[in-house]
């Protein structure tokens, strides 16, 4: 009797921290850092994962490096053989804090909230605060963030010869739903 107890004990205790966790394994992150009359440079990756703590409101991204897709092969090639160096650092992280998460005020109406965490890229971390729109969705939670990241603040080295056709400023979009 007493095993039997404590097998359903731990089962449950299993289920009970599985409810606290919604996960994503298809979230999308859009980069691009384009400027005015040279060729688009834009990636999508859809095949980012994301792990929501709904009772503390703490949220993780991973994202394989490898993984972005660009319109034209010989970008994906520079991007990860010169610039991201994908071998060396084959993922991007993100962990962080939803301020004033709170599950129950999550509506079909999305509400502006701000995540406050560590971004690790290409082997090196920075604290950032990035706002994103969070609503409730037929099959979950959506979650839609839009922010600026510098190459240069990760160590990733644009070389002199094509600086002036790469952003300083790489615009970012993050969608996913849990």
């Amino acid at each position: 009797m007493k095993k039997t107890v404590l097998l359903f004990l731990l089962l449950s205790t299993f289920v009970l921290d599985a409810q606290e966790k919604m996960t994503a394994y298809q979230g999308i992150i859009i980069f691009e850092a384009s400027v005015p009359f040279f060729e688009p440079i834009k990636a999508t990756n859809e095949q980012v994962n994301c792990i929501l703590n709904t009772k503390r409101g703490t949220i993780s991204f991973v994202a394989n490096i490898n993984d972005f897709h660009f319109e034209r092969a010989l970008m994906k090639e520079h991007f990860n053989e010169n610039y991201m160096e994908s071998k060396k650092y084959p993922k991007a992280t993100f962990k962080g804090l939803i301020e004033k998460f709170d599950l129950k005020n999550i509506t079909p109406v999305a509400k502006e909230y701000y995540i406050k965490g560590k971004m690790s890229i290409h082997g090196k971390s920075k604290n950032i605060s990035v706002p994103a729109k969070i609503k409730k969705v037929a099959n979950g939670i959506q979650l839609i963030s839009n922010f600026t990241l510098k190459p240069d603040e990760y160590n990733i080295a644009i070389p002199y010869i094509v600086r002036s056709k790469i952003a300083t400023n790489v615009k970012v979009t993050v969608k996913v739903v849990l």
